[in-house]
């Protein structure tokens, strides 16, 4: 039994939390269903342990960390908070002295979200690549200066220390390592059964051109773009944006540009690379990528992803359709 071991503390962000645990449960349980034995034992722990309240109300019962590290803890991870909990925990004088001797005897050490600053206030992250939170990515550098802080990963491993960006990468990071301690096929089965949407491999960065697009965009470009996100093997100029949108070629790249700061041609080339990309790490042939992303022939597909990324989309393939 693998013991995952997750570091909580007063206002901690629950999903932090859940969502990672979900997943080694639900392996669990695709374990089960197979005959399998158990991989994952989860449990909770905090400074002084005993019942801790999360951010939302919901009150969780911990082990405290000395009780915690009675046994080898094969993965530690530290959940995040906002601001004032983060700071208040960081300066939290037992956690100061309990947590550096659990983190050091794990296998494997990480963070979700902003649980980053935790481990990096005790030095422990120095000389790492590591991920956080969006709007933590600029403090956490410059607090941290012998931090590699990578802005745009949804996670990072590096090594044995494994770190997410904010929130919902919690699950992204679980499943990958299910994925590195099981196989792609059980984490294949956790997906589907969270009804996740895609797995999201680390290199994705966290600023997904949908959402944005979607967040600055005016309502009427909401429904636009969802819709092109549904349609990209189709052509989608801006002659054919401005019909659906209902308005002249003239005003709708105009409109369009001020509300989502891309033109129509970059942003449906935005959409398809990334639509590409998640493609690309589940193996899926080039040919059949540059169809369904709207890139055909795969010549096509070979320059666009090259001249936005600077590597091929087969090398791209290589590297990453185990994740």
């Amino acid at each position: 039994m693998r013991r995952i071991v997750f570091i909580v503390y007063p206002e901690f962000e629950l999903l932090d939390m859940s969502g990672p645990v979900a997943v080694f449960n639900g392996a669990n349980r695709a374990l089960a269903a197979h005959g399998e034995p158990l991989c994952y034992s989860v449990e909770l722990a905090s400074a002084a342990g005993g019942p801790v309240a999360s951010s939302s109300g919901v009150v969780v019962h911990t082990r405290s960390l000395d009780d915690a590290a009675v046994q080898a803890v094969d993965t530690l991870l530290v959940v995040g908070a906002e601001r004032e909990p983060l700071l208040q925990t960081m300066e939290d004088p037992i956690l100061r002295k309990t947590l550096p001797a659990l983190a050091h005897q794990a296998k494997r050490l990480g963070s979700i979200c902003t649980g980053a600053f935790i481990l990096a206030g005790l030095g422990l992250l120095d000389g790492h690549r590591v991920a956080t939170h969006w709007d933590g990515c600029a403090p956490l550098a410059q607090a941290f200066p012998a931090l590699n802080v990578d802005a745009e990963a949804l996670y990072v491993e590096d090594g044995r220390y494994w770190t997410s960006a904010g929130v919902t990468t919690g699950i992204d990071m679980a499943l990958a390592m299910v994925a590195y301690d099981l196989s792609a096929a059980i984490v294949g089965e956790v997906a589907k059964r969270l009804v996740l949407y895609a797995r999201r491999p680390g290199h994705q960065s966290q600023f997904s051109s949908l959402l944005q697009a979607q967040t600055k965009a005016d309502s009427p470009f909401a429904d636009l773009i969802a819709w092109i996100q549904a349609h990209l093997d189709a052509p989608l100029d801006v002659t054919v944006l401005s019909e659906h949108a209902g308005l002249s070629a003239r005003t709708f790249h105009r409109k369009f540009v001020a509300a989502t700061g891309a033109t129509p041609a970059r942003f449906v080339e935005t959409a398809r690379l990334d639509a590409a990309r998640l493609l690309l790490t589940r193996g899926v042939p080039l040919k059949s990528v540059a169809a369904r992303v709207g890139l055909f022939p795969a010549a096509r597909l070979n320059n666009v992803f090259e001249r936005r990324f600077g590597i091929s989309p087969r090398l791209f393939r290589d590297m990453h359709a185990s994740l």
